[in-house]
């Protein structure tokens, strides 16, 4: 007798968002920005020509500071190449608009998979586990939030299909992302990072670092004090150097070439 089987579920595309500092708001500003994130969701996949699909979502639902959808996992190509930046733009929008209040940043996540209409199940956990990773929050922290208010992260398997299939135009290229090992609870995972405007090509490794971390390595004794090491020479382009200084064993790392990827 053959095992039996039951029929997999529909793969949806998940886009999950969350409010930057929401539970520094006051009462009356939590539900302002639990009011407004829908609509600025529907104008920025209006304008990525995807309105229909998100009239057509699944198990749509606030978070308390943010939102979590499914679509048909066709928008992907749009989720990725255009609804970042139609985002920026909304979000500036809101801002311009509303002068006195605080500008709003969001982080975003994307992930794909089978799941039920309930929306519950192990794509939408690791969905939200990209949502929680802390180089992403990292990011807005360090960010002016008049400039930038919008950073996304895709797992590596929407990376994949998106950029093989060949539908994107020419105008999105993925080295506009980075990829990223997340680390949250026993979630292990590469994952990549894209802010709308932004060239990573510029970009200092540092810039997921805590900012603790930062001022503690920049503050480390230089080979021009005594009794220090003397500076070793530079790597090969696209390696990283690690090192050790002072009596508070910190450690740190100098990145050689663009584009970089840390465990």
């Amino acid at each position: 007798m053959l095992p039996s089987w039951e029929p997999l579920w529909p793969y949806r595309a998940v886009l999950a968002v969350d409010a930057r500092d929401f539970s520094a708001l006051d009462s009356k500003g939590m539900q302002q920005v639990n009011a407004d994130i829908p609509p600025l969701l529907a104008q920025a996949l209006s304008a990525s020509n995807v309105s229909a699909h998100w009239e057509r979502r699944v198990f749509g639902q606030h978070t308390g500071d943010g939102y979590v959808a499914g679509m048909d996992p066709e928008v992907l190509p749009a989720l990725v190449g255009c609804f970042p930046e139609a985002l920026r733009h909304a979000l500036a929008r809101r801002r311009a608009e509303n002068s006195a209040m605080a500008p709003l940043q969001l982080r975003v996540s994307i992930h794909v998979g089978p799941l039920p209409p309930s929306g519950l199940g192990v794509p939408m956990v690791h969905t939200h586990r990209l949502l929680d990773d802390e180089a992403l929050r990292a990011v807005l922290n360090r960010a002016t939030p008049e400039i930038t208010n919008t950073v996304l992260i895709i797992s590596h398997r929407v990376y994949e299909d998106v950029f093989e299939s060949g539908c994107l135009n020419g105008h999105f290229l993925p080295a506009q992302f980075v990829r990223h090992l997340v680390k949250v609870k026993k979630f292990r995972q590469p994952a990549w990072v894209h802010i709308p405007g932004f060239d990573w090509g510029l970009a200092d490794p540092d810039i997921f670092e805590p900012a603790d971390a930062v001022d503690a390595v920049s503050k480390r004794p230089t080979a021009s004090v005594p009794g220090t090491p003397a500076r070793l020479p530079a790597p090969a382009p696209r390696t990283v150097n690690f090192s050790q200084h002072g009596d508070d064993n910190v450690q740190a790392y100098t990145y050689h070439g663009a584009g970089w990827w840390r465990e």
